[in-house]
């Protein structure tokens, strides 16, 4: 029987958090200069209310999936929002829940301090990780627009 456990990042997951966060950078085509990496993993373990934080999936022991997600405020509530920033999980366990356990690590966890929304955005051509997301939290219909 295959057990998926999603837990906190702890400092002894930099070597899984780095092979799985560079998988998924790659899967967006897209490199971050080592300065990058470094502040990040210093982010995630940073105090703050504000600051990024993680969950590492493990499946039968192994690392197979990580989530980054951070709280901001909002115009709208007196509560934060929770962006879910990054959702990867290894092609080669795909379909076997873990993207939908990180997901509801997130939930569970913006949960316990009052936060009822947590969103997140994925390329329109991620079909993939899309058949998970309609199934699991509803469509916005809002389009991103940013200034790079």
């Amino acid at each position: 029987m295959t057990e998926i456990v999603v837990r906190p990042l702890a400092q002894s997951d930099h070597a899984d958090w780095r092979r799985l966060w560079t998988d998924y950078l790659t899967f967006y085509e897209t490199k971050l200069p080592e300065e990058v990496y470094a502040v990040t993993w210093k982010r995630l373990f940073t105090p703050g209310e504000f600051e990024p934080k993680g969950f590492i999936a493990t499946l039968d022991g192994k690392a197979v999936g990580l989530t980054h997600y951070l709280y901001h405020r909002s115009g709208w509530s007196e509560k934060n929002n929770c962006y879910l920033q990054d959702l990867f999980a290894d092609p080669d366990v795909r379909g076997k829940g873990i993207g939908a356990a990180l997901i509801e690590a997130v939930k569970q966890e913006a949960g316990k301090i009052g936060v009822k929304n947590v969103y997140w955005m994925t390329h329109e051509t991620n079909t993939t990780a899309r058949k998970l997301y309609d199934h699991v939290a509803r469509r916005t219909g809002f389009i991103e627009y940013d200034l790079l």
